[in-house]
């Protein structure tokens, strides 16, 4: 018989002389690099050392990529704020996701890799949004690919590789429950820092962006509209809002204590993130996210009761003055104030817009429409006309028919996933955490009427890695009833070799 293998620990082996030789030379190393090429050369090695450390673990966990592709979501666009640089930040995502599927071909090299799970309905329609975007270059109306390429990417390319990562990947209920555990840090995070923004104040970062045009639609009657580290306000409330709606979901459905408790404690911080951001459209989501989860429990009792608890907060914000004199309260109610003055603004800036886009059935062109398309096409009609809406700028950027294909697309996501959680699906935590997720969904497209809510980070990729995930709850299911029953035949098997041991001992 052969010994075991022993293996050293961490602490063995730093002992070893060659290893204790190495760190010192790396040392000295690192000092005169340091002193020949300054303090800004070390941290390029030092990042250079972490990011070597990343990939490999990467390489070795491929989902990992999708979990820092969420996570860096929720950082990145606000991290402007502290970084200054004349480089697109944007891209930092677009590396990444691409690092994402340069671990998956090394994982598997020299293997071929298993594309079978990409064939899912998911991917097609994320795959036409994409080539009809991709076309969109060829636009008559369009004047800028500058715009064009800035555009394509978030509304387009990071939905179909949200997509392909998460049906590549979010397979099995492990990992689906650390997609909800980043989430749910990150979004704790964002509602701790916009509390110390409401009750200790901003720092200076935040205080020059405010002060270079961030206060106009963020201090209102000397009051501020919190906005974390998301890029703004809408964003967080938004956001916050989504969280709150999803994790009260999956929490009344989770059975362990601990994930059970952090879930409530997420959906509590989300709810008071929603409250302080003074975003009024944000009181949508759980509107009409709870609105569809009382829908699928396919259960009167639980519908009737939770549409009359819908019925009684709208009553409470529409029909009543309580609590008027809140700041956040007051602000909410003025979401149901239909001659309220911005909303009037919208309106009218719509009618502008049908006039002009009713020769355009393709659109003005990707990134021509909103403010922001100001950077490429500062004296065009259509940078000079705000857009707010998400489908107001899907419409005029792409066109009716855009908005058309872009709206059945998130139909359809709904629609089939519904019928899956309500007639298809056994796993009752499943069916939770796909309720949970397609009511949410539901919720922010209510939301992105209002604001451009779905197609902006950290919102973005949450959406698209869930459209993935719905379409894929049957495969999920199905795992999750085969490792059951190879559980029950395992435990079958042992129960009647300790009975077979018995009688042998007995004999």
């Amino acid at each position: 018989m052969k010994p075991p293998v022993v293996k050293d620990t961490g602490s063995v082996v730093l002992q070893k002389p060659i290893v204790i030789i190495g760190i010192f030379a790396l040392a000295i190393a690192f000092a005169i690099m340091i002193g020949a090429y300054g303090i800004a050369f070390g941290g390029m090695l030092i990042g250079a050392i972490i990011f070597v450390i990343y990939f490999t673990l990467q390489i070795k966990y491929p989902q990992l990529g999708l979990y820092t592709a969420i996570a860096l979501g929720f950082v990145l666009l606000g991290s402007t704020r502290y970084i200054k640089t004349d480089l697109p930040i944007g891209m930092l995502m677009d590396g990444l996701l691409v690092l994402a599927f340069l671990a998956l071909f090394f994982h598997h090299f020299p293997k071929r890799i298993n594309w079978k799970p990409v064939r899912n309905l998911s991917t097609y329609l994320a795959l036409i949004w994409l080539i009809y975007c991709i076309l969109q270059i060829a636009n008559p109306e369009a004047r800028s690919t500058a715009a064009w390429f800035s555009a394509v990417r978030p509304l387009a390319l990071y939905h179909f590789f949200f997509v392909v990562l998460a049906l590549m990947f979010l397979s099995t209920p492990e990992r689906i429950r650390m997609v909800f555990i980043v989430w749910g840090i990150f979004s704790l995070l964002g509602t701790l820092k916009g509390a110390m923004q409401l009750w200790i104040g901003v720092d200076p970062y935040e205080k020059a962006w405010l002060d270079g045009g961030g206060a106009i639609t963020h201090v209102l009657f000397g009051r501020l509209r919190v906005f974390s580290f998301y890029s703004d306000a809408g964003q967080f409330g938004a956001n916050q809002a989504y969280t709150g709606a999803v994790f009260t979901m999956i929490a009344l459905a989770t059975k362990n204590i601990k994930d059970k408790i952090f879930y409530w404690i997420v959906a509590l911080a989300g709810f008071y993130g929603m409250f302080i951001s003074g975003t009024r459209g944000s009181l949508f989501v759980p509107f009409a996210a709870f609105a569809l989860y009382f829908f699928q429990r396919k259960n009167i009792y639980v519908l009737t009761s939770g549409m009359f608890f819908v019925i009684l907060v709208f009553a409470f914000f529409k029909y009543t003055t309580i609590g008027q004199g809140n700041y956040q309260i007051n602000r909410m109610r003025s979401a149901f104030n239909p001659n309220d003055p911005s909303l009037q603004v919208r309106l009218e800036n719509q009618r502008k817009l049908k006039v002009y886009m009713a020769t355009r059935p393709f659109g003005g062109g990707l990134g021509h429409g909103g403010v922001k398309a100001q950077k490429y096409t500062p004296n065009a009609f259509l940078a000079n006309v705000a857009t707010d809406s998400w489908y107001v700028l899907i419409w005029v950027e792409t066109g009716v028919i855009g908005l058309i294909l872009h709206l059945l697309i998130q139909f359809i996501t709904l629609g089939l996933a519904s019928y899956y959680l309500m007639f298809r699906l056994r796993d009752k935590i499943l069916i939770s955490q796909m309720s949970a997720l397609s009511s949410g969904m539901l919720g922010i497209m209510l939301a992105s009427y209002g604001n451009a809510v779905i197609g902006q980070l950290p919102t973005s990729p949450l959406i698209y890695t869930s459209m993935g995930l719905l379409l894929n709850s049957l495969l999920v299911d199905k795992n999750i009833r085969i490792k059951l029953r190879k559980k029950n035949l395992t435990e079958r098997y042992r129960q009647r070799m300790q009975k077979c041991k018995r009688i042998s001992a007995a004999a």
